[in-house]
């Protein structure tokens, strides 16, 4: 059931200026009104003189707290960041030398180079996502996917992947940017989860997250340890010897302000939303999309659609309809989300001539 205090679609769909027309969530989240008001009114204050470093911090725990909200696990499994591949590369070095790491063929880069280029003679081996459980055997350290692919908008079958590695023993890293915000996931099941807030969630760009697991957190080093590392971060910004953070707080990296101050209203919105009546909407969406094509239902329900365009003929025909869309890997690509209704379904099918 929805919770009591959650806003309609209609509410939350009013949270946002624009959104008629712009089906790229899955490339850029639109700002809110609340967003665009938080950050003005801080850029206002600190061009007048007044920069408020309480609030900067103050929003970035807030921001924090509202992830591990939004992804079900405490607060002191959280750590900050500013970009996926940063994050990736700190699980990299908690694996072992010659580790075997397994991630989907065309697996989003930020989530594959950092394994590519950790040295220490790690190795990565790729399989297709639907047979990714299947290719997890004794050998594997570490299985590393997209909850959604960024190309295809193909959902993972989580559940399984997450049972081949428990049953071989090895870690797990989600890279779940492409899914909260719309999908439902619980970073408990997994050693690690990674999440920029700026597609989905809607925040500026340079807010991230990273989900850490005891046995993860127990051989992953604080290599990108700075200030804000720290046990207490304003105690921690000079010298060596600073004691850091005994839980994921000591992953942090030092905040983008601005950006989290942009954040936490953005994240207080989501937070706010029934998430069973925020996939049934987005997904809903895309699957009367494609039946409007003609594409047969995925497997699992996604609110990204793609389809084959190496030419790039569809998406200049959104393009031209004034339809904001994006195209990858040869393939049109659009997104539906909370800010789209089924008039932007039609106004899509109409643009495309189908």
């Amino acid at each position: 059931m929805p919770r009591a205090t959650s806003p309609s679609m209609s509410q939350a769909r009013a949270a946002f200026a624009g959104g008629a027309g712009y089906l790229a969530a899955c490339t850029v989240g639109l700002p809110s009104r609340a967003t665009v008001a938080a950050v003005s009114a801080d850029l206002e204050s600190a061009a007048a003189g007044r920069p408020d470093i309480a609030a900067y911090s103050a929003a970035v725990e807030r921001s924090r707290t509202l992830f591990a909200s939004l992804v079900g696990i405490a607060v002191a499994r959280v750590a900050i960041g500013s970009q996926v591949s940063a994050s990736a590369a700190l699980v990299a070095a908690g694996l072992p030398d010659g580790a075997e790491v397994v991630v989907p063929d065309g697996e989003f880069s930020s989530i594959v180079l950092p394994f590519v280029h950790a040295g220490r003679r790690i190795r990565v081996r790729t399989a297709p996502l639907h047979a990714l459980a299947e290719a997890v055997d004794a050998n594997t350290s570490l299985v590393a996917f997209s909850a959604v692919q960024s190309a295809t908008g193909e959902v993972a079958d989580a559940d399984a992947i997450a049972a081949a590695a428990a049953e071989h023993g090895a870690m797990t890293l989600c890279d779940a940017t492409q899914a909260v915000g719309w999908l439902p996931v619980e970073a408990s099941r997994f050693d690690a989860v990674i999440c920029h807030a700026y597609k989905w969630l809607c925040a500026p760009r340079g807010v991230s997250f990273l989900t850490v697991s005891d046995r993860l957190a127990a051989v992953m080093p604080p290599r990108l340890a700075g200030w804000y590392a720290g046990d207490d971060p304003w105690a921690s910004c000079y010298g060596g010897d600073s004691r850091l953070a005994r839980d994921a707080r000591r992953f942090d990296v030092s905040p983008a302000w601005q950006a989290f101050v942009g954040a936490a209203p953005a994240l207080e919105l989501f937070a706010s939303l029934d998430p069973a009546t925020l996939y049934a909407h987005t997904t809903g969406l895309a699957a009367a999309f494609g039946s409007r094509m003609g594409m047969p239902q995925p497997e699992r329900a996604s609110a990204i659609v793609t389809w084959s365009d190496p030419g790039g003929d569809d998406l200049a025909r959104l393009t031209d309809a004034g339809i904001v869309a994006s195209g990858r890997a040869g393939r049109a690509r659009i997104a539906f989300h909370v800010f789209n209704d089924e008039s932007d379904v039609e106004r899509a099918i109409a643009a495309l001539g189908r």
